[in-house]
């Protein structure tokens, strides 16, 4: 099982815009993935995905829509507690 952490950082007061980009048109092509999340931080989008094999990037956003290129970094995973917990 692999994951893909990819965050961005859009110019201040369009982080709402940069998220509805992610998620009309960032993840497209995601579907293969066994999980995906998406987080946000103030002008910050964090997407998490994990599946089976390593997942593919999420696109290059609109320039204007971002302050610098998104970072994009494939991770393995080791061990997880949060597997058959009850929240």
């Amino acid at each position: 099982m692999d994951t893909l952490m990819w965050e961005a950082k859009a110019p201040k007061g369009l982080g709402g815009e940069l998220l509805e980009w992610v998620l009309a048109e960032g993840m497209t092509g995601l579907d293969e993935s066994l999980r995906t999340e998406v987080f946000t931080a103030s002008e910050r989008v964090v997407v998490i995905v994990i599946g089976d094999e390593v997942p593919r990037t999420l696109p290059e956003p609109p320039a204007e829509l971002i302050e610098r290129t998104p970072h994009a970094w494939p991770f393995t995973r080791i061990a997880s507690t949060a597997e058959g917990r009850d929240r």
